[in-house]
């Protein structure tokens, strides 16, 4: 099997699928070229009917499929496909909208002027090997005599065993003047070759952007190129535009590109379009993309470049045969390659020829002897009984040559000279011409134009020996020749090149704005202007923030700018990245659009997290990244781990079904802590150094926090390191108890549940400046139960433990009726912040942070949101440093919702949990 399987192989890569370096030609297309030439259908032929030029290709040379051959041939006649067309072709071929030619048996073809006389010239004239053809009864070349780089000019595409070639067209003229200067100087540098080939000339035009690909494709073999369609901006209508595009990237199918682009559109990904036409005709392409009044075309048409096969890549790969073997070549090399080649073609036609000059010399010789001698020779033939006994007794003679002695040496035939007593004995081929002679050429005009062809030949084969004796004057004729091909056959660059590498930003064109992210629990996603939801007071009844219908509510949502990349993390532990301008913008009432639509999710997958990213990517070197489940576990990552994210997402953490789901990722460095909040009321706040830096991405990481029974990790938060023992931290929180007595007072008169600071005995005295140093490094957790409840702790009151412990006490959750309530998150505040409370009824309402009382750790707190029957909060997101709006911004309404909502299923547990744990306690002192 091995040994078949490489025979195998090999006449795959050798045989079939990659082209040769010097005709650029894979065998399908050789034969298909020589058996049209062999048929004579040249340029100025009438057509052949196809099917008869694939019966003979495939009787004589090609024995495999007929639609192989066609398909071959159809290529070939293609303008759209080939930079020189070598195949002219008269029906249906075709065309790029990816429509297939008509049947071989309704198209005819002959072959171009260009393939007729610069690839399959002279190729009688002995210039190439031949070979036996499969069935062995007629011959085949190995190589076509091209004299043109055909492998650049048009180009090759294959597919080998273990390997492939994608070489993309080149202008003709650029190509051959690289050639001559290599013929001028084969010692040119890089530097002043390159530049003579500036890019790929696809046929179909185009742009090129950056060179950068380019240079690497010839330097190396490999590099990429991309690819843009030309486009240009027409006005139409009153204050109206319209993008037209007039050529599309090589390879591009157009009528896929146009569902691409009615695809993008329809789904929002491109905004602002209001109709797509295909304008094309046998002049020429032309699509028309009308835009809306207020559509910024220059962003519609990046994001056309972006998202849209408008513009692409062409990965070249230099890949040909070359000495009978797959080698992957530089543009010198190729070059070099082809000067061989030629510098051989035309050595074996010069043989070929100053052979055939020399028989017709040879010839022209006796018959000069003959007229000198006529009246002997007539005497001798007339005497000889047959022909037979003339031709012997012409060459048993020896005759007088004095009168052509010039003639023979200037021909300088090896082996036939005068001899020294003046005389010249003939060949059989002479004799045999003499008996030949007709009468009309003893003519004095004869055998004047016999010396005349005579002084022909001989300079000729002056020339033919001084080509094949002098490199000099054989690379002075290769020259000529390849300038001649130039001048015949090359035209002007259709592809013209862009110094600029990338595209122009679209987010330089995308204003900064404050968007409210939104994510519902059924995994729609939408984005809302901040400016669009009103501020209101703590305890107010809020408005309707989101229209929810199926058993769908609000889950989370953050606020971030327009440009901030995101990462979405998924609960089978992929990450995806995605920047906040690219989702869906909708209104506070719409639903939005679902994630499945933006991302690659696979079935059954959804969002459990997401994170904001710094815009700038150079600081990401420096920060870490922190896993938290809801299991309790956590893992540190170095954030540089995410930075290139494709598009179809990239592994972040490895979930076993025990482990839950993500439940916060977070951007930290060592100098943090780590706080995780239950849902049962506990927190732990351990040091970021406590977990260990990963490595990989496939670990599911250390424990954290160790749950009691129906627990679970609602939050994690990253928080400040506490530089202070203690002492200094009670004593801190004491000072701190006094100076916001009056506030938590004048709370308790209205009627706020609330207990103070509890008081520690500790008798150190701070100094001002230590208190001012406590005070600026003091963080606010804000605590959200379920019910509505909520309050702010000093950080310093949650004391940092070990890593794995129960934890302490964070939140109140006993209520009237003997229930319990559950905590719904639990995060770091500023006074300057606001937040969003959204409920399982749609209900939403934004407050500011300053308006919720500071108290205690193991307190409940004060009313935030009041809550109908059976409704429960689920959902509150942090509004950080937010500007307040203006009281007539306040005043006004967020719109109704459209349609009417089902009641939402809970998310959250409201029922007491069985059993209970010390609310002061964790693993570090038991």
């Amino acid at each position: 099997m091995r040994r078949s399987y490489l025979d195998y192989a090999m006449s795959v890569i050798v045989s079939r699928a990659l082209p040769d370096v010097r005709d650029g030609l894979k065998p399908v297309h050789r034969r298909i070229l020589y058996a049209m030439k062999e048929e004579g259908y040249d340029w100025n032929r009438p057509y052949r009917k196809s099917a008869r030029i694939v019966g003979d290709v495939m009787g004589k040379y090609h024995p495999h499929g007929d639609s192989a051959i066609y398909d071959a041939m159809v290529r070939m006649a293609q303008d759209f496909s080939m930079r020189r067309q070598l195949v002219d072709g008269q029906g249906n071929f075709g065309s790029m909208d990816g429509d297939p030619p008509a049947a071989m048996r309704y198209t005819e073809a002959r072959l171009t002027r260009a393939a007729s006389e610069a690839l399959l010239e002279d190729i009688d004239r002995e210039t190439v090997d031949f070979q036996q053809n499969y069935d062995e009864t007629t011959y085949e070349p190995t190589v076509l005599p091209a004299r043109f780089p055909n492998l650049l000019v048009n180009g090759a595409g294959g597919i080998a065993v273990g390997m492939a070639t994608n070489i993309p067209p080149h202008n003709m003229g650029e190509v051959i003047d690289a050639c001559c200067a290599l013929v001028d100087n084969p010692q040119i540098s890089d530097e002043d070759l390159l530049p003579m080939v500036p890019g790929p000339d696809f046929p179909t035009g185009g742009i090129i952007l950056g060179r950068a690909g380019i240079a690497s494709a010839y330097r190396t073999g490999r590099g990429s190129v991309v690819m843009r369609g030309r486009t240009h901006m027409e006005a139409y209508g009153k204050d109206r535009e319209a993008i037209v595009i007039t050529e599309v990237p090589y390879q591009v199918n157009k009528a896929r590109m146009l569902e691409r682009i009615a695809e993008v559109v329809r789904e929002k990904i491109i905004e602002g379009v209001s109709e797509i036409r295909d304008e094309s005709d046998r002049h020429g392409l032309r699509v028309v993309i009308e835009l809306r009044k207020d559509a910024m075309s220059d962003v519609v048409l990046n994001q056309l470049f972006r998202y849209t096969p408008l513009q692409t890549s062409f990965g070249v790969n230099m890949l040909a045969i070359s000495g009978s073997r797959p080698q992957m070549m530089t543009l010198r090399e190729v070059l070099t390659s082809f000067i061989t080649f030629r510098e051989q073609v035309i050595t074996r036609r010069t043989a070929y020829e100053l052979g055939k000059a020399r028989e017709r010399a040879h010839v022209l010789v006796g018959l000069a002897i003959a007229v000198a001698n006529i009246d002997a020779v007539i005497d001798l033939i007339r005497s000889a009984p047959d022909p037979q006994a003339a031709r012997e007794a012409l060459l048993a003679r020896d005759w007088p040559a004095s009168e052509v002695s010039a003639l023979i040496d200037l021909i300088d035939e090896p082996g036939y000279v005068v001899s020294e007593d003046g005389t010249y004995r003939l060949s059989d081929a002479q004799a045999r011409a003499i008996l030949d002679l007709r009468l009309q050429r003893l003519t004095g005009l004869e055998r004047d134009k016999i010396a005349e062809e005579l002084h022909s030949l001989a300079d000729r084969i002056k020339d033919y020996l001084n080509i094949l004796t002098s490199r000099e004057r054989l690379m002075e004729v290769l020259r000529g020749e390849l300038v001649d091909t130039r001048d015949r056959f090359a035209d002007e660059r259709r592809t013209t090149i862009e110094d600029s590498e990338f595209e122009h930003d679209i987010e330089d064109l995308i204003p900064r704005e404050d968007m409210v992210v939104t994510v519902t629990h059924g995994g729609y996603i939408k984005r809302v202007p901040l400016s669009a939801y009103r501020a209101q007071r703590r305890g107010g009844r809020g408005r309707s923030g989101m229209s929810t219908r199926d058993e769908d509510f609000v889950s989370r949502l953050f606020v971030t700018d327009t440009h901030t990349p995101v990462l979405f993390f998924s609960s089978r532990g992929m990450v995806y990245k995605m920047k906040v301008y690219r989702l869906p913008q909708g209104t506070p009432q719409s639903r939005g659009k679902a994630l499945v639509n933006l991302l690659p999710l696979e079935e059954g997958e959804t969002i459990t997290a997401f994170m904001p990213l710094p815009e700038d990517e150079s600081t990401w070197n420096d920060m870490f990244v922190m896993f938290a489940t809801s299991s309790g576990t956590v893992r540190r990552n170095r954030l540089s781990d995410f930075t290139n994210v494709m598009a179809n997402g990239k592994i972040a953490m490895k979930l076993a079904p025990e482990d839950g789901y993500l439940v916060g990722v977070a951007t930290c460095n060592e100098d943090s802590d780590v706080l995780l909040a239950t849902a049962a009321g506990k927190a732990i706040r351990f040091p970021v150094t406590d977990v260990r830096v990963f490595s990989g991405r496939n670990s599911t990481g250390v424990r954290g926090v160790r749950l009691g029974r129906d627990d679970e990790v609602i939050s994690m938060s990253i928080l400040r390191h506490v530089q202070a023992n203690s002492e200094e931290r009670d004593a801190y929180l004491r000072h701190a108890s006094a100076k916001r007595r009056a506030e938590i007072q004048q709370d308790e008169s209205n009627g706020d549940r609330s207990e103070d600071v509890p008081a520690e005995n500790s008798s150190l005295q701070l100094s001002e400046a230590r208190l001012a140093e406590l005070g600026a490094n003091e963080e606010f957790i804000l605590s959200v139960s379920d019910d509505g409840y909520g309050k702010r702790t000093s950080s310093y009151e949650y004391r940092v433990a070990g890593r794995g412990g129960q934890g302490i006490g964070n939140l109140d959750l006993s209520r009237s009726g003997g229930s319990e309530a559950r905590v719904a998150a639990a995060f770091p505040v500023s006074l300057e912040d606001q937040i969003m409370l959204v409920t399982n009824a749609g209900q939403l309402i934004r407050t500011s942070v300053d308006g919720i009382r500071m108290a205690g750790r193991t307190t409940r707190g004060v009313t935030l949101f009041r809550m109908g029957e059976g409704e429960h909060v689920v959902s509150v997101a942090h509004l950080q440093d937010l500007d307040s709006e203006t009281e007539e911004e306040a005043e006004a309404e967020v719109e109704e919702a459209a349609e009417a909502m089902a009641e939402p299923e809970a998310e959250v547990d409201d029922e007491a949990p069985t059993g209970s744990d010390d609310g002061d306690t964790d693993s570090s002192e038991v």
